[in-house]
């Protein structure tokens, strides 16, 4: 069994720590950005693109040297240097101070490890061998992206606005459930992978018991 629990996190407006300035830290900083995450960055050297992710303000550079200092405020720490040693220094300091740490490379000196993910709009499959093996989940997330399309993160965001819709038509629960079970187990999501509107149109009109013209269906797919 796995010690760590599968869990996702909301980072928007958390500070997270990097320790670390090469290609590894760099893709942790641009994914931590991506989330929401106030990055402070520690590193002897900086990647190009970092360069420009300091200069331009997104991230906040503390200095070369690592101190505990800059564990701080953090929510989330990251030490990805070449510095094994270093990065269970990291590690440990901020185990003792509660946060959560991972450091790559490192399972043992982690208390969270990141999976890897494969993202269609809101849907996220993580992939995870609890540190065993990155080369292998990667191998995995590649083989399922060949299955999940494109079209599940359009049939997400229609989901999501169909289910304010149907909720608001004052149905009861399970009319509710039967109606999003309709939706899911109909063949809305392959009409949408071979954009066929016209079809996948006549599949809502059943399921809502009103006209949805091809427009409609269009604007249901687009991400708010």
């Amino acid at each position: 069994m796995s010690r760590f629990y599968p869990i996702l996190v909301d980072l928007r407006g958390k500070k997270a720590l990097v320790v670390g300035g090469g290609k590894v830290a760099q893709r942790k900083v641009e994914t931590l950005l991506e989330h929401g995450a106030s990055v402070d960055l520690v590193a002897r050297d900086l990647t190009e693109p970092l360069e420009r992710l300091h200069k331009s303000g997104r991230i906040r550079f503390l200095g070369r040297d690592f101190s505990e200092t800059h564990l701080g405020g953090a929510f989330l720490v990251v030490a990805a240097t070449d510095d094994e040693a270093l990065n269970r220094r990291v590690s440990q300091g901020a185990r003792q101070r509660g946060l959560l740490v991972n450091a790559v490379d490192q399972p043992a000196d982690c208390n969270f490890i990141v999976p890897s993910v494969l993202s269609r709009g809101d849907l996220q499959i993580a992939v995870s061998t609890s540190g065993k093996s990155p080369a292998f989940a990667r191998k995995v997330r590649l083989e399922l992206e060949q299955h999940f399309g494109e079209e599940y993160g359009l049939f997400l965001n229609l989901m999501g606005k169909l289910r304010k819709e149907i909720l608001a038509l004052g149905l009861s629960q399970e009319e509710n459930k039967r109606a999003f079970e309709d939706l899911v187990h109909s063949d809305l999501l392959q009409a949408i992978g071979r954009k066929n509107w016209g079809s996948a149109s006549q599949i809502l009109e059943k399921v809502l018991g009103r006209p949805v013209s091809e427009a409609q269906m269009l604007d249901f797919i687009k991400a708010e």
